[in-house]
């Protein structure tokens, strides 16, 4: 997917129709817009913006060329990191692109910033039927940016079994060579669809027998991982790995061993990524015209040819390649849409149940949970008893 000359194509003509237009604090005739002083943070997944390799258009530089607005940019790599890191404190953003489920959580728990439109015209070329979805039903908080589904890549020299069943996940005749998801949700929502369940079900017994079936699989398993899928797979090391069907950019396309499947009979998940903005955003105009810029055709396909993933604007899959359009990894047919299945946020009993069973699959049972617990709570009572000492030492020396 990633060929140089194509991209190297699309980052010319995003280049001159914009050329066309004077760019937003630019003057007329200035090739680019002037430094403003402004900056903007944003926080996005890995391996999930154009950014100049391979003859692509290097988005963030594009946007700074234009507006004159700095882009100071870092990575995650799962919506709970993501969330942790925003509810400890511990660094301000602008503009964050989670997932559905925890795009919802974050309206529910009053942590996003409703969105001016006004700012954002370019919302015009999202599609309506990637407008008002469950997680963001009056489409206040967030912005279409991909979406795509959930399958599995494998090894075409290594595995002979068709790849077209979860339950190869659990195949020990792959012992040691397959990777499983490293989040709950993903990795929860395989076990369950495995089952037969919803991945949204609040039935506390289905979730323990999707755990047990993860236990089941965990001494099967070489690694959790999330990006490191691609050294792993793209090495041999691996021969099996569920993820998301865009990055077949990555590795369907550049290692003609790797294939990808999605097991269309038992189902599985669609997701949306969405841009949002922060509660505590330190430049929400900024943060808006990011949005948009992102939404402008060129630019959204610009960024889509590069990164592999599906775009939620026609007006900008239209300037895809046919190859790219006509691909059932990026574009799947209908009916496998139709059997597939959003996440939701989970209602709080039945989160809570999800992230101890989650400790438990990753640690090897219950007891290890415990022990997890005990020894966090030792520290955290180790760090507070330092900051008392400290505080008591400073009052003394005043």
């Amino acid at each position: 997917m990633r060929k140089a000359w194509k991209a190297a194509a699309l980052a010319a003509l995003v280049f001159l129709s914009s050329a066309a237009v004077p760019a937003a604090h630019a003057e007329d005739g200035e090739e680019s817009a002037p430094l403003t002083g402004e900056t903007i943070y944003v926080y996005n997944w890995g391996e999930y913006m154009a950014d100049g390799r391979d003859g692509s258009l290097d988005i963030n530089t594009e946007f700074t060329r234009r507006t004159g607005i700095q882009v100071e940019y870092s990575t995650f790599d799962t919506n709970e990191s993501l969330y942790a890191k925003l509810v400890s404190g511990g660094a301000s953003y602008d503009v964050i692109i989670p997932s559905d489920y925890m795009i919802s959580k974050m309206i529910h728990e009053d942590m996003l910033e409703k969105l001016d439109f006004s700012n954002i015209p370019n919302f015009q070329y999202i599609d309506e039927a990637y407008r008002n979805l469950s997680y963001d039903p009056t489409n206040e908080y967030s912005v279409p940016y991909t979406w795509g589904l959930v399958g599995i890549f494998y090894n075409k020299q290594y595995v002979t079994d068709p790849v077209d069943s979860w339950d190869i996940l659990w195949n020990e005749k792959y012992a040691g060579k397959i990777l499983m998801f490293d989040n709950p949700r993903d990795a929860f929502g395989i076990a369950q669809k495995r089952l037969g369940f919803s991945f949204n079900s609040t039935d506390e017994d289905e979730w323990i027998q999707a755990a047990v079936l993860l236990k089941e699989q965990e001494p099967l398993l070489q690694a959790y991982v999330m990006d490191q899928i691609f050294n792993k797979m793209e090495s041999g090391e691996a021969w099996l790995a569920p993820y998301y069907a865009g990055d077949a950019a990555i590795l369907v396309e550049s290692n003609e061993n790797i294939g990808f499947a999605i097991p269309t009979e038992q189902g599985t998940n669609f997701f949306v990524d969405a841009m949002c903005i922060p509660k505590g955003c330190r430049n929400k105009s900024g943060a808006e015209a990011y949005i948009n810029f992102l939404c402008e055709p060129e630019i959204a396909a610009a960024n889509m040819e590069y990164i592999g993933y599906s775009t939620p604007e026609t007006a900008a899959k239209e300037l895809l390649p046919e190859e790219i359009t006509s691909n059932p990894i990026y574009y799947p047919p209908e009916e496998i849409i139709e059997n597939s299945e959003v996440f939701v946020d989970l209602p709080e009993e039945t989160a809570l149940q999800l992230d101890a069973l989650w400790a438990e699959v990753k640690m090897g049972g219950p007891g290890d949970a415990v022990t997890l617990i005990v020894t966090l709570a030792a520290f955290l009572a180790l760090y507070l008893a330092i900051v008392v000492y400290k505080k008591v030492k400073r009052r003394r020396e005043q």
